[in-house]
């Protein structure tokens, strides 16, 4: 199925290579020189909707308003304009996508409150908010999620690595259930690393029924945002959530429900140097601890890897997404590092060809 969001960051990956991380909407040239966060924001006039969408001004139709906040956006350098004011369009009409519209909706005039709705959410984005905390949600795999700044916003590719996981669970009951003898096969242990909005646990815990997930994140407003959803989606019963930062003194706590058969991040991996050339997007309103791996960007991962021992079970795994560049270091990490159990199993790239999941597995001593 057709997903734009997913076409946007394709496009994307051939114009910057830290927007294939960064969902926060693409960069682009801005007049004048000058920063994002500077251009000066040119407002429309309340009346300069109607006045230039029709004749007569009462009949708006949903056309007309995506067009006029496109050309609106441009004006102002909003990166994706037509696809902002699409998106902020469908929203109030009720819909996904405006290509999910039928032909009805887009022909009956818009009501005076949903143009005024329309008009407040699109000056949300002229101060360069991110269309997902625009709209309050976002898709993830199968799920709608609440979004609110500054949890960070789950990105695109970040659903191949829910989709790695379970491919592996998978695997791994068919080995069992080919055995000669029925094998009561426990319920996965997932533990998450940096949960966020809960995305990828609460997609875990939907794609695997029988599994059980502890989610961890430092942020408390993460961690309230990943219960909220989890509660909105029915799923709490499964997942423990820890308001906590990865140490090496963790192994303990996380230790809730025995050795964890996975353990699933997607931690802050931007190398510090590339922080000042984020978008104004992401500057502004997500939380930059979440982006950030320090001087080589594998700050947390080098804690995941080294507390992965103390946690896992045999030939347990340990699932990451990574900048293209993490995977030799990772694995100049692990020669470096030959008392740690751990061998790189497999690197899979990303819908851009870049090698962006690392599969880490624990051998049996």
């Amino acid at each position: 199925m057709w997903k734009p969001e997913t076409d946007f960051a394709t496009m994307r990956c051939l114009t910057h290579p830290l927007l294939k991380r960064l969902l926060g909407l693409s960069p682009q040239c801005v007049p004048g020189g000058l920063s994002p966060s500077k251009v000066p924001v040119v407002r429309p006039k309340r009346s300069s909707l109607r006045q230039s969408c029709s004749a007569r001004p009462e009949l708006v139709t949903a056309a007309d308003v995506v067009s006029y906040w496109q050309k609106v956006f441009e004006t102002n350098g909003i990166p994706e304009a037509r696809e902002s004011s699409e998106y902020i369009v469908s929203f109030v009409l009720g819909a996904k996508t405006f290509q999910s519209l039928n032909s009805k909706s887009l022909r009956t005039p818009l009501t005076a409150a949903q143009q005024e709705q329309i008009q407040q959410l699109s000056h949300k984005r002229l101060e360069r908010m991110p269309v997902q905390y625009v709209l309050g949600e976002w898709d993830f795999q199968d799920l709608t999620l609440k979004m609110r700044p500054p949890v960070f916003i789950p990105r695109p590719e970040t659903e191949d690595l829910v989709s790695l996981v379970v491919e592996e669970e998978s695997r791994k009951c068919e080995k069992n259930s080919g055995l000669c003898f029925p094998v009561s096969v426990p319920h996965p242990v997932i533990l998450e690393i940096g949960c966020g909005s809960g995305a990828v646990a609460l997609s875990l815990l939907s794609k695997l029924p029988k599994s059980r997930v502890i989610a961890m994140d430092k942020e408390e407003a993460a961690v309230d945002l990943t219960r909220e959803n989890a509660h909105r989606l029915r799923l709490q019963e499964r997942i423990h959530i820890l308001h906590r930062d990865v140490s090496y003194n963790s192994a303990e706590q996380l230790l809730l429900w025995g050795p964890i058969d996975f353990i699933v991040s997607n931690p802050p991996y931007v190398f510090h140097e590339d922080m000042a050339s984020l978008d104004a997007e992401i500057l502004r309103y997500e939380d930059l601890d979440a982006l950030d791996g320090g001087d080589d960007g594998m700050r947390v991962i080098k804690t995941i890897l080294a507390l992965a021992p103390s946690l896992l079970k045999d030939s347990g795994s340990v699932f990451l997404e990574v900048d293209p560049r993490h995977p030799d270091m990772v694995e100049n990490w692990l020669q470096a590092h030959r008392n740690l159990p751990l061998v790189l199993r497999a690197v899979h790239k990303d819908f851009c060809g870049k090698p962006r999941f690392l599969h880490v597995q624990k051998q049996s001593r």
